[in-house]
């Protein structure tokens, strides 16, 4: 058992939600964060996290979050992991109140947490930062300019940050997930169910929210001079951003 405390953010659902169980079987004592307080208080009772509503698209809603976690205590590592895609235009007609709502929860929101928490993940000596980014980081694809932009821009702010803080010996850890089938993802990206379903058609075995969490626990369970940098994780059958084998 650790001991040891992190906050993971988007944990109402899907991969935050797998990754506060992973943490928890891991013997973290989690600080579950989302702004969707119900389903916090199921996956509490669940597991045994502490639950904390909050918007990370707020700062003053993060700053008093970060203040109500550190009266508790310093955090031994933040789970930045709310995220999420709206729409699939494309760039001529694209919807620019959807790509702003791609960048101040990905980027954003990252940046506020971050910030919350950067004093005493430094003042520990051995903090832990896990960003949850996407292969869309790595290659645009039609349709996905917004969220591409967004999860790139992710990416560079958490580049920078492991330049930075690595004299602080705070560890900066990226995780990219390719296609991962989660209840909630391609429902809130399209609005439509059956369009939502069509993403994962024919696909043998996308990524699960629990394989992803695995990882996530896997990487802020090594010992902390080990940092896995960046880690890439896919589907067999997605062999890169563009091919995904359907049968």
């Amino acid at each position: 058992m650790t001991n040891k405390r992190v906050v993971v953010t988007g944990a109402s659902s899907g991969i935050g939600a797998a990754a506060v169980r992973a943490l928890r079987k891991s013997g973290w004592d989690v600080i579950a964060v989302a702004r969707r307080m119900d389903r916090l208080r199921e996956l509490a009772a669940e597991t045994g996290a502490q639950a904390i509503a909050c918007d990370v698209t707020d700062k003053a809603s993060v700053d008093a979050m970060a203040a109500q976690v550190l009266a508790g205590g310093g955090v031994d590592a933040v789970v930045n992991n709310a995220g999420g895609a709206f729409g699939m235009d494309r760039v001529g007609d694209g919807s620019p109140d959807d790509w702003s709502r791609m960048y101040n929860v990905n980027v954003l929101g990252a940046l506020h947490v971050t910030q919350a928490f950067l004093p005493s993940l430094r003042e520990n000596g051995q903090g832990s930062i896990l960003m949850l980014t996407s292969t869309a980081a790595l290659a645009a694809y039609e349709g996905g300019a917004g969220y591409c932009a967004a999860k790139a821009g992710e990416e560079a702010l958490t580049q920078s940050l492991r330049l930075e803080e690595a004299e602080n010996n705070v560890r900066v850890i990226e995780i990219l997930p390719g296609m991962v089938k989660t209840e909630e993802f391609s429902l809130n990206r399209l609005g439509d169910a059956s369009a939502a379903e069509k993403i994962y058609a024919g696909v043998e075995k996308p990524l699960t929210a629990e394989d992803v969490a695995d990882v996530m626990a896997y990487a802020l369970n090594a010992p902390h001079h080990v940092n896995l940098d960046q880690i890439v994780i896919r589907p067999v059958a997605q062999a890169a951003q563009h091919k995904v084998i359907r049968r």
